[in-house]
């Protein structure tokens, strides 16, 4: 009530009641009704609403946690499938000299295969060759043979045809015939 009579007061005296007697400082009553306002609205909020902010601070340090264990676990396993690229890379490095040292094995034994071959044939070839060479001299042994043959006959002709006259040809004609028909 006093605070109440000091208002009243104060407007008789002739203040108005918007202004303060100080002008930094409230009014005597309003520091103690703010006061005790703000006591009830602290309190109420320590009680009401202090469980729900510890509840949502410890959620976010378990969701904290769980995001670190989870990067935690992601880095093993990053880590472990590393190790194996990297196995797996030395597998592919060792793998890549075995496929080029076979590759060179095999090279080698195409080459000299083809080498083998290549002998072969041209020792075949060489032998045709000579096989041909052989039959060109032969076909022209035998082309002369048969060329002196003809001109042979040619000459043996020439002198029998020139040298006898019709009743010697008539002669030796039958003989041979009598010597033929003899031997059958």
């Amino acid at each position: 009530m006093k605070l109440f009579s000091g208002m009243l007061v104060a407007t008789e005296e002739g203040v108005e009641a918007t202004e303060s007697h100080h002008w930094l400082w409230p009014e005597g009553y309003e520091i103690a009704f703010g006061g005790i306002a703000s006591i009830i609205i602290f309190a109420l909020l320590f009680w009401k609403v202090g469980p729900l902010v510890k509840k949502a601070m410890a959620a976010r340090t378990q969701r904290v946690q769980d995001e670190l264990d989870t990067a935690a676990a992601d880095q093993s396993a990053a880590d472990a499938e590393a190790q194996q690229i990297l196995a797996a890379k030395g597998d592919i490095g060792a793998e890549r000299s075995r496929l080029l040292a076979d590759a060179d094995t095999r090279a080698e034994a195409l080459v000299v295969e083809g080498r083998a071959r290549l002998d072969q044939e041209i020792a075949e070839l060489h032998a045709k060759a000579d096989a041909d060479m052989a039959a060109v001299m032969n076909r022209g042994s035998d082309e002369l043979r048969a060329e002196i043959a003809r001109l042979a006959s040619e000459a043996a002709e020439q002198l029998v045809t020139g040298g006898l006259d019709e009743a010697a040809h008539q002669d030796l004609i039958e003989s041979f015939i009598q010597r033929v028909g003899a031997s059958s």
